[in-house]
């Protein structure tokens, strides 16, 4: 090691001058050879980047809707906030929407649509909804704008799969209960149709009654009381089919539900009441037929009672899911690009040029290095014995 003394007592180690001199003096003695590296990169880069093909992309841009601000789902919140310590547990709307624009029903509807297993050359669906899903890019910003970006080679198919995305997203909202006013709406749809189906069982049975003449003995004072009866039941019901739907989403401590559970214990109560006074709507009686007629008409008069209540609570489900529209907002449709997205052929060519640049640098060091051990004996026996580990004699 070199020093050299400066003035005040300074010193300067010259190894590091030295080594880098070397490595330009070895740079410069094959500067050939790290021409020639980077002259192939580049000019390999350039031909392949014009073999590829230019791919275009459509965008479009859509506002999903946003959470609902109803009195129902204020009562929603409260009832979360106090059983399980609010709503931060919910995350972004907007990942509901990404999950169904991502799902395997619109790809299969896309892939129908567009005959896109032709356009990419494949065999089988699920390979044809991996190369969909590797040229389609989904993403939400801050805003909760989604934007959706599909690449293809021919512009208009760019535009028209952007496009119908949206399409196939405005066709799914239409069958899935998204909000929550759909979600009550379908649970009323549910409990509805077990109601019609049970009103037209009680009035076959009657009608039947009828036919045999068996109603015409019911006392007019029974058939009233009976009618009473029944719609009570038929209240409760429907009231117990509210505590159930108020269960799906309250804690047990919201006070909505149990002002609901206080109402239907009341009317139990008031039930009680009214049916101890007439046990002949149970089927107490001396007269069988008569009393076998009543019931016929408590069936129908319940029936009746639970449907007609449900189908009110149906109507406000329905006017509630309208106000809550999941009507999903198009911003930006997507038109047919006039400029390719890629490929950047000069990013290519400039990165392909520099990687064949230092691919050269370190052939140069290598072949330095070997022509050096080439020419010290310790260092050609070593050499010597990697070419036989690397290249051993059959």
């Amino acid at each position: 090691m070199s020093e050299e003394i400066q003035p005040g007592g300074a010193t300067i180690d010259d190894d590091s001058e030295l080594s880098l001199l070397d490595l330009l003096l070895v740079v410069a003695k094959h500067k050939r050879l790290v021409f020639r590296f980077t002259a192939v990169a580049a000019v390999g880069a350039i031909v392949i980047s014009l073999l590829l093909p230019n791919i275009y992309t459509g965008t479009t841009k859509i506002l999903p809707p946003q959470q609902s601000s109803s009195a129902a789902a204020a009562m929603l919140s409260a009832s979360l906030a106090g059983g399980a310590g609010g709503l931060s547990g919910i995350k972004n709307p907007a990942d509901t929407y990404i999950g169904m624009l991502k799902s395997r029903t619109v790809a299969d509807n896309l892939i129908q649509r567009f005959n896109l297993a032709g356009v990419y050359g494949s065999e089988y669906q699920s390979t044809t909804r991996k190369t969909l899903a590797s040229v389609t890019s989904i993403t939400s910003g801050k805003d909760g704008i989604l934007t959706i970006e599909v690449d293809d080679k021919e512009p208009q198919r760019a535009a028209d799969l952007a496009n119908a995305y949206v399409e196939e997203l405005l066709k799914l909202t239409t069958v899935l209960a998204i909000t929550d006013a759909a979600q009550r709406r379908l649970f009323y749809e549910r409990q509805l149709e077990q109601a019609r189906e049970k009103l037209r069982l009680a009035e076959n049975a009657a009608k039947q009654a009828i036919d045999r003449g068996g109603l015409s003995n019911v006392e007019a004072q029974g058939r009233a009381a009976l009618e009473l009866i029944a719609r009570f039941r038929g209240q409760i019901a429907v009231k117990e089919v509210q505590i159930s739907s108020m269960k799906q989403f309250a804690a047990a401590q919201n006070p909505n539900l149990k002002m609901a559970e206080q109402e239907l214990a009341a009317m139990k109560q008031e039930l009680a009441k009214i049916d101890g006074s007439h046990t002949g709507a149970d089927g107490e009686g001396s007269d069988n037929e008569g009393f076998s007629s009543l019931r016929l008409v408590r069936n129908v008069k319940y029936s009746e009672a639970v449907f007609e209540a449900l189908a009110k609570q149906y109507e406000l489900a329905k006017l509630d899911e309208a106000k809550e529209s999941s009507v999903v907002q198009v911003m930006d449709v997507a038109v047919v690009p006039d400029r390719k997205s890629k490929p950047k052929r000069s990013i290519i060519v400039i990165l392909a040029t520099i990687a064949g640049f230092l691919l050269g640098l370190v052939a140069v060091f290598v072949r330095e290095a070997i022509d050096r051990s080439k020419s010290e004996p310790e260092q050609a026996a070593r050499l010597h014995k990697l070419r036989e580990y690397l290249l051993p004699k059959k």
